[in-house]
């Protein structure tokens, strides 16, 4: 194998987010990998949210800023014994600060197998005209 395949195929662990606020809710919080693309007409976000449900889905949006927050329950029941735990459970977090150019009334947002994707459609700039003068 190449290097660069090496690479991608390497398995990234899970990122405690390190903050210098005091968290008021015990656990480990986690900053989730994300991969941004952008064309003409939209910016999407790609966000790797590994056991996290709708349901424990948080998006806000708020004074420009967009957060991102979800929770991983424990996976074994309640007559189950733990026997090895290599998942860590816990909080994502995330927030990003949007621009003008974001139409923030039609972002779109699906979760899918673990993976949050966020549609950012950009506002439609003025389209180019000629303007009539009147002579008065």
């Amino acid at each position: 194998m190449t290097t660069d395949t090496q690479k991608e195929m390497t398995v990234k662990e899970k990122k405690e987010l390190t903050t210098p606020a005091e968290q008021t809710r015990p656990g480990a919080l986690f900053v989730p990998n994300v991969d941004i693309f952008e064309t003409d007409k939209q910016i999407t976000l790609l966000a790797d949210l590994p056991g996290v449900t709708g349901e424990s889905l948080t998006i806000d949006l708020r004074d420009n800023i967009l957060t991102l927050s979800g929770e991983v329950q424990p996976f074994e029941g309640p007559d189950e014994k733990d026997l090895l735990i290599e998942y860590e459970i816990g909080k994502y977090y995330r927030q990003f600060t949007l621009s003008d150019v974001i139409a923030q009334d039609k972002i779109d947002a699906q979760l899918k197998d673990g993976v949050l994707r966020l549609t950012l459609p950009k506002v439609e700039k003025a389209k180019p005209r000629t303007i009539t003068v009147s002579a008065g």
